[in-house]
């Protein structure tokens, strides 16, 4: 029912593209039999979105994976640095949202750990649409971050670190088997604001997976049976991941080649100062503007990295 599902979507998504291109046929007709040459600016304006949405939709078909068309589960851990890198946590994590609502995708926090001063430890955020993780999966690594400092008072230069992982959301019936016996489930009273119902009663709740050490938490919802489904669907996003994960190293080895997944590996870097610029290591492709990029301008970067690993997906 899934596949069906995800089939008829993609369908509809090519049919209401046909449906654009039949009622701009009828404008061009109508401003031909009219002579309206009025109506040339909404027809040029038109057939630019048709195209751009043309091209979004070709590109999507050359998703190979078997989950990219799924949601996606993202999470972001502030690296060593403190305050400097628990505010570029923030930053992120407030990109990642504006790229999310400029897609017109739906995006909401799950569980947030907040910095001591400013910015975030770390977060969990899911993010559901179309192939929301076959385009968010090229987001998976370190980003850096190079400007003056707000929070020194000489001002001086800092470069801070913050990473990204990605997971595609797992349904309940469908690949990954938790046996219950492997999972620690604890409850305890969530943090931050909720006011004194949250207080009261532990509604958070912190799934452990035994054999993997894997944890999930969520304490969005004010009821504990909510948190708990919540949580057991992110352990089985992070046990997906690491079974992908996996087989994505032995096919590194087969390969001949194998670069960890550590932190001196930065996929990204954002330059604030001496000079702008966002560039990805992987791709080569950068940007003057790292405003429109941290304000979500992503698309560009992320289509850049899905192109050059198209060929590795096809074989």
């Amino acid at each position: 029912m899934r596949h069906l599902a995800e089939l008829k979507g993609e369908v509809e998504r090519w049919r209401a593209l046909e449906r654009r291109v039949g009622e701009l046929a009828e404008l061009v007709d109508l401003a031909i039999e009219e002579k309206e040459p009025s109506l040339e600016g909404e027809i040029r304006f038109e057939v630019e979105r048709i195209a751009s949405r043309l091209d979004e939709l070709e590109f999507e078909l050359a998703f190979s994976g078997e989950y990219e068309g799924r949601n996606a589960i993202l999470a972001i851990h502030a690296g060593a640095g403190g305050t400097e890198a628990q505010d570029w946590a923030q930053m992120l994590l407030r990109m990642y949202l504006r790229w999310a609502e400029r897609r017109g995708y739906q995006a909401g926090v799950l569980e947030v750990s907040p910095g001591e001063e400013v910015g975030i430890k770390s977060v969990l955020i899911e993010v559901l649409g179309d192939y929301a993780y076959g385009y968010l999966k090229s987001e998976r690594g370190v980003h850096r971050l190079v400007r003056l400092s707000p929070f020194d008072a000489s001002h001086a230069r800092h470069t801070s670190f913050a990473l990204v992982e990605v997971m595609p959301e797992v349904g309940r019936d469908v690949e990954v088997r938790i046996e219950p016996d492997d999972l620690r489930i604890d409850f305890f009273r969530a943090s931050g604001p909720g006011g004194q119902h949250m207080q009261k009663t532990s509604t958070a709740v912190r799934v452990t997976h035994l054999p993997t050490g894997l944890v999930a938490i969520c304490q969005k919802e004010r009821s504990q049976f909510q948190n708990r489904e919540t949580a057991l669907k992110i352990l089985r996003s992070r046990l997906l991941e690491l079974e992908l994960a996996k087989k994505a190293e032995e096919q590194a080895k087969l390969k001949g080649e194998h670069v960890a997944a550590g932190w001196g590996n930065q996929i990204r870097s954002y330059v604030l100062h001496p000079y702008k610029m966002v560039k990805d290591h992987r791709t080569g492709y950068e940007t003057s503007d790292p405003g429109a990029v941290l304000d979500g301008d992503l698309d560009e970067l992320i289509k850049a990295y899905l192109k050059s690993t198209l060929g590795e997906g096809r074989r």
